[in-house]
């Protein structure tokens, strides 16, 4: 039988924030490619820079989601 070691609460920490830089290098670097496709390529590849854009944006929603539901915000 494997015994699960459990993680102090500095160990969560970092594990979930190497999650969350994952996250936002990740929605900003789809962002960023979508913009750049959307300024560089001709009008008709219009609607793939758009999608990658926002894509870019639900990753980064995603994000916030997942710093708001873990952390408590303090007022």
């Amino acid at each position: 039988m494997q015994i699960k070691k459990r993680l102090t609460q500095h160990e969560e920490f970092e594990v979930l924030k190497l999650v969350i830089d994952k996250f936002l290098w990740l929605g900003f670097g789809i962002l960023a490619f979508g913009f750049y496709k959307l300024t560089v390529d001709s009008y008709a590849i219009l609607w793939q820079g758009l999608t990658l854009m926002i894509t870019g944006v639900v990753i980064l929603g995603l994000l916030i989601y997942l710093i708001v539901r873990e952390f408590e915000i303090i007022r």
